[in-house]
């Protein structure tokens, strides 16, 4: 019997053969999780990954769809994992995980669970949503039967996570799965079911078991959601995000003094993060959103004359950057430079509205900015959050002043990327001097001529000047 569902004959074929497979084990066998899923969301691709899990072996089937692959000339992978109990079928354009139906029980202080062979009802109990407990069957004679023990094609209509169990036993067997669910929410733009919300703000502290590296995984995928704002909103609200991100929960809160009032700078940082999310599905342009803003509860001041400021906050931010992180385990490498850059460099362009601005205030930015100055323009767009039309307005029409000042002075001055126009060992040849500080000490003064506007950024004019002023550079 051929499958009936709708989906590409590639696909087709694969179902049937891991079917054709399973009829020979003599093992019932069930396709299962995000696949399902995404065919009623109607969001299947070419490439996918799909589950099995079957009454048996599910190592024993995963070699036998292999050998029968690679008897029909498909490039097909085996690898297995006899400590799991798992194994995988990797094609060019699809992934097969097989797994056997099994059971699983936890102790208290573990996320490792004991695990047995198990019934189709034990496979179904230790799903962590109804969403993905929906079920195809791969027997032969009945391909794509639907199984749906927990009304997940309802809460898929209805666009509701809920677990199919009692949600504080799913979430105390792995407590990643709070995390999950608000991830799923984000995604899929779905709402968590009452009883669902409640236990996850129950047992957030239980997340602290988890490791940072699972942790981040789901956490990326919120940020990197089309409306993040939806995850975030649910993590502070079930008290996940102060678990593992105490910094930004610390943002949220208003204080009044003299009828003064700052914004919410929680609120605030979502805002920019769905700003930039509408434009933008740069990850780390969204981190630097999420980070723009970290320093502000510490340097928050009340000044009599000014009302609330924040004076310091992006050096701050800046300096935070590095560890927070290291603490999410996050990469210590170019992308963490380039995050805390934009974090330091976010109010500098809103000091350079004045017509009068100077084109060295203006080279300057574009030197500390590098290939990352219209990534920081972005930013300081999305930082305009205003209600009143009339400032965003104004807001926008000085950054495209701003904008049109660094083109003009980039066409110019060439100083994107910059580099010095006289190397090293250039100038120890033209001054007989061997290598030392004094070196570094003459590539900052062509430097600082250059980005002042004293000469242009020209090998000549650097040369020059070096030969003009080496006496008094010492």
């Amino acid at each position: 019997m051929d499958f009936p569902h709708d989906i590409p004959s590639a696909h087709r074929a694969i179902l049937n053969e891991v079917a054709q497979q399973s009829k020979i084990l003599g093992q019932e066998s069930y396709l299962v999780g995000g696949y399902v899923r995404d065919f009623y969301l109607d969001r299947i691709k070419n490439d996918v990954d799909m589950d099995v899990v079957t009454i048996g072996s599910g190592i024993q089937l995963a070699e036998r769809v292999h050998e029968s692959f690679r008897s029909k000339g498909i490039n097909s992978k085996y690898s297995f994992f006899k400590q799991f109990g798992t194994a995988q079928v990797k094609t060019p354009a699809i992934e097969l995980e097989f797994i056997g139906a099994r059971k699983e029980s936890y102790r208290e202080d573990s996320r490792k669970p004991l695990v047995e062979d198990g019934t189709l009802e034990d496979d179904q109990n230790r799903r962590d949503f109804t969403i993905n407990a929906l079920y195809w069957s791969l027997d032969l004679d009945q391909m794509g039967m639907l199984i749906d023990p927990f009304g997940g094609l309802s809460n898929l209509n209805k666009g509701i996570i809920q677990t199919p169990i009692d949600p504080e036993k799913t979430f105390s067997d792995d407590p990643l799965r709070m995390m999950r669910a608000i991830r799923f929410a984000a995604q899929l733009n779905f709402k968590l079911h009452p009883e669902t919300l409640e236990a996850i703000g129950k047992m957030a502290s239980r997340l602290q078991i988890v490791s940072k590296e699972r942790i981040l995984v789901e956490l990326n995928k919120i940020v990197a959601c089309k409306v993040p704002s939806i995850g975030f909103a649910l993590l502070f609200e079930t008290g996940l995000l102060k678990e593992f991100f105490p910094e930004m929960h610390a943002l949220q809160g208003v204080q009044e003094r003299k009828g003064l009032r700052h914004k919410d700078n929680f609120w605030h940082t979502l805002k920019v993060l769905d700003n930039v999310a509408e434009v933008s599905d740069h990850l780390w342009l969204r981190w630097a959103a999420i980070m723009h803003d970290i320093a502000k509860p510490p340097t928050q001041r009340f000044e009599e004359d000014h009302g609330w400021t924040f004076h310091g906050h992006d050096a701050l931010g800046a300096k935070w950057t590095p560890r927070i992180f290291r603490r999410l385990g996050l990469p210590m490498d170019e992308r963490m430079r380039y995050v805390q850059k934009l974090v330091r460099l976010h109010l500098r362009p809103i000091a350079l509205v004045s017509d009068q601005v100077s084109d060295s205030a203006v080279r300057r930015l574009i030197f500390e900015a590098e290939n990352d100055i219209d990534d920081l323009m972005t930013l300081c767009r999305a930082d305009v959050t205003s209600k009143n039309e009339f400032k965003v307005r104004r807001f926008m029409r000085n950054f495209e002043r701003v904008e049109r000042k660094i083109v003009e002075v980039e066409e110019k001055d060439r100083i994107r990327n910059w580099k010095n126009p006289l190397s090293g060992e250039e100038i120890m040849n033209a001054l007989g001097i061997p290598p030392s500080k004094r070196i570094g000490v003459i590539k900052d003064h062509i430097k600082e001529a250059i980005l002042n506007g004293d000469i242009p950024n020209e090998h000549e004019a650097a040369f020059n000047y070096m030969m003009a002023h080496q006496q008094e550079w010492g």
